[in-house]
């Protein structure tokens, strides 16, 4: 049997009418924040009339984050609590609360308030004229230089790998649609990327421009090697390219080496006097044997990476584990993981 955290996300009778929007919301070190973050949200959304559901996925947060969601799912039938047993990194808790998320759309933000709710019925205006997916592109971007650059290679790499347009920023604040949410949530593989994901199933994408504001409380969790992570999920597990690039620098290679060969023996030929009896070039000769092993154990590693997912994939490494939900009308959490076997949402 496959270790799952999966859940299937039940019919709309089963909890009396569907919600309109839901809102998934990934927690990590945010206890002071998420109380705001559900009055801003009710703030935002109770004037447009609009049924809505807050999923908020504790992923094994370290402070008190879930002690403050029990008491909001307490007090707010709105607001569904998961949590995960360990922590399993961010967008494994995304695709673990879409599949938990029963609104006609679903819209994904942070937990820090640098991603507005006021914004939210902008993004509802804008997904209702058609589009499959609605990203939040923000005007001036309230974090540190290296995450702006990551931001860039990372929308750079994207461009190749997956075809994302140049003129779409990949922005963690976004509204999708639910059928869109259905197909991505039939991935079944350790390690999901939503916007990679995204662009596998449509391309029929839109944006608008918003403001991202300051942390609410606290400091970024976000560090390079998370950022290194991301990229690495990007490039290896959407598609085969890195694969295809180590074969034409293996080509391109070996038709340098053989040109070069040609040239030496063609200077052999002709000028025979320039070639000393002794022993020469040891230097560039051991410059040139490091940088050739240097690409290849790159080139090795591209391998690995490919080699290493396609490993973690058949011994079904779990997406991840839930312990708990509240507010989701579910009695019998072993029954209802055992009915996401099958991955759908």
């Amino acid at each position: 049997m496959k270790a799952t955290g999966m859940i299937d996300s039940v019919h709309a009778n089963d909890r009396g009418v569907r919600p309109y929007l839901s809102i998934v919301v990934p927690v990590y070190r945010s206890e002071d924040c998420l109380e705001a973050l559900i009055s801003e949200i009710g703030d935002a959304l109770e004037p447009t009339g609009h049924d809505y559901e807050v999923v908020l996925v504790n992923d094994c947060s370290p402070d008190n984050s879930w002690s403050v969601i029990e008491s909001l799912c307490r007090s707010n039938p709105r607001v569904v609590g998961v949590d995960l047993r360990r922590n399993f990194g961010q967008d494994n808790a995304l695709i673990t609360g879409l599949r938990l998320a029963r609104g006609n759309y679903v819209a994904i933000m942070d937990d820090d308030l640098q991603h507005h709710p006021r914004d939210l019925p902008a993004l509802l205006q804008k997904i209702e004229e058609g589009s499959d997916a609605v990203y939040a592109v923000f005007r001036v971007k309230r974090q540190k230089l290296w995450k702006n650059f990551g931001s860039w290679f990372n929308g750079r790499i994207a461009e190749l790998v997956i075809n994302k347009p140049r003129n779409v920023y990949l922005s963690p604040y976004k509204i999708i649609r639910a059928e869109v949410v259905d197909m991505i949530c039939k991935y079944e593989g350790p390690d999901p990327y939503i916007d990679g994901l995204l662009f596998q199933v449509t391309s029929r994408i839109d944006q608008i421009p918003v403001d991202h504001h300051p942390r609410y409380s606290g400091r970024s969790t976000y560090t390079v090697w998370k950022s290194l992570r991301v990229w690495g999920r990007l490039a290896f597990s959407f598609s085969a390219r890195p694969l295809r690039l180590v074969s034409w620098f293996g080509f391109g290679f070996a038709a340098l080496g053989l040109i070069l060969a040609v040239v030496v023996i063609l200077y052999r030929l002709l000028y025979p006097q320039d070639f000393s009896p002794n022993a020469v070039g040891w230097a560039s000769l051991m410059v040139a044997l490091l940088v050739l092993s240097g690409i290849q154990m790159l080139f090795f590693g591209f391998l690995g990476e490919y080699v290493g997912r396609t490993f973690l994939r058949v011994n079904d490494k779990p997406q991840a584990s839930i312990r708990q939900v509240l507010n989701y009308d579910v009695v019998d959490m072993p029954a209802v993981e055992e009915s996401a076997l099958s991955g759908k949402r």
